[in-house]
């Protein structure tokens, strides 16, 4: 589910995945899949300026009744907005022990996508990146270093309830090991452990 990030002018953000049969990622108003998240992870990690710049393809869906209630879709009681639509499809498992991330969730996309294009609109958004400042913007939001460190950790992790069965998609393995190898400024410092029991924050 998606937690709670400290933000430098928006607060507290709500970043991560929102259902374990998809790997669609949200970001306060922003959704982009996983595996495109992890190689804009990859694409940063190449370079060496004191500054970076990107654009980075995502869907917005701006009105929050568009987006959903997703505690009244996890309860099965309030199926509305995008997140409604994906929960009648995918509905919180009934045992507390199978609630976690599913690996495969990509082989969902094709399900996930024309539904999110009903709902959103497909926009470019910028990430920056300051070494001076130690700042990284992601569209409207500006993170201290450390706290964007966390949302790639998240990820990692798999998140709250992290990945089924301790393992993780390949997409997920191949960010770690090329952004470990050749971190760039950007990820010095960002712990990427191995033990999926280690806490998220």
């Amino acid at each position: 589910m998606p937690l709670g990030f400290q933000s430098l002018n928006h607060g507290t953000i709500a970043f991560g995945f929102f259902n374990i049969d998809t790997d669609l990622l949200l970001l306060e108003h922003y959704f982009l899949f996983a595996p495109e998240f992890c190689e804009y992870m990859v694409q940063a990690s190449r370079e060496e300026k004191i500054r970076l710049d990107f654009s980075w393809e995502v869907y917005d869906i701006p009105a929050p009744d568009r987006i959903g209630d997703l505690a009244g879709a996890i309860h099965g009681t309030h199926y509305v907005g995008f997140i409604g639509e994906v929960y009648r499809l995918f509905p919180f498992p009934d045992r507390q022990e199978e609630f976690k991330q599913k690996p495969g969730g990509y082989q969902n996309r094709s399900r996930i996508e024309p539904l999110i294009q009903d709902y959103a609109i497909k926009t470019a958004i910028p990430f920056q990146a300051d070494q001076e400042k130690n700042t990284v913007s992601i569209g409207e939001y500006i993170f201290e270093k450390t706290v964007f460190h966390e949302l790639v950790r998240y990820v990692w992790l798999g998140g709250y309830p992290r990945w089924r069965d301790g393992i993780r998609p390949d997409y997920v393995e191949d960010m770690r090991s090329i952004i470990v190898h050749q971190p760039g400024w950007l990820f010095t410092g960002l712990r990427l452990e191995d033990d999926l029991e280690e806490g998220t924050h």
